[in-house]
């Protein structure tokens, strides 16, 4: 090659070597990049924790029901028939049922006001009657029944006792109405603590229940026995 070839062919190298950008390397770039996006001045107006928790809340639900909407037929229109039908079973079981009550319970007392003759709680007993509220006629009647019984020192008067125990423990002395007196204390635990509703033949049960108590003469040995124990 020439002297001046050569020197031609060195110009065009040095020109081309000053065409050549001068690259940063990636990894540095990127960490720079990174330090300056952490900076404060650009996160004063992200939104905070629970802000980003209740947007991810809505998109899950979002996607949800286009999830439901693409597998129901007729898409969106139908998951809505979908959801209406869904709202009115549930009204209907609602109204077929009732609000839930808690499960019957015997740990109420008896009496829940001061201290009341057998009469007084007759005479309220059939007040309630006559106004058809049974559910307090029930009631009113049943602590007669008790009251009248203790009246008759055939129970001890006991503040507390539920109407169970004052059952069991009239049955030992008036064994033949026994299991009337447990079926009268079931429908007072019902009524008064299971969110039961009584009627009239409920109301009728309990006052001729409390009529043949008036009536019948206790066994006196198995009263004594009774106290005994």
């Amino acid at each position: 090659m020439s002297a001046a070839g050569g020197r031609t062919a060195a110009r065009l190298w040095a020109r081309a070597s000053d065409d050549v950008p001068v690259d940063t390397p990636r990894v540095p770039a990127r960490e720079a990049a990174e330090r300056e996006l952490s900076k404060p001045v650009y996160h004063e107006n992200d939104p905070n924790l629970l802000e980003r928790a209740i947007d991810r809340f809505w998109e899950w639900v979002n996607d949800l029901f286009t999830a439901a909407s693409g597998a129901t037929p007729g898409g969106a229109v139908g998951l809505v028939v979908v959801v209406v039908l869904v709202v009115l079973l549930v009204i209907g079981l609602w109204l077929r049922l009732g609000t839930p009550q808690r499960t019957p319970s015997s740990e109420g007392a008896l009496f829940d006001e001061g201290p009341r003759s057998a009469a007084e709680h007759r005479t309220a007993a059939e007040e309630h009657a006559a106004a058809h509220r049974w559910n307090q006629a029930v009631q009113e009647r049943m602590r007669a029944v008790v009251r009248s019984l203790e009246e008759r020192a055939l129970l001890d008067p006991r503040p507390g006792r539920t109407a169970d125990e004052a059952a069991a423990e009239a049955g030992r002395s008036l064994p033949g109405h026994a299991d009337l007196l447990r079926a009268a204390a079931r429908e007072f635990d019902d009524v008064a603590y299971g969110g039961r509703t009584a009627d009239g033949q409920a109301y009728r049960r309990l006052s001729e229940l409390d009529s043949d108590l008036r009536r019948t003469k206790p066994l006196l040995d198995a009263t004594v026995r009774g106290a005994a124990e």
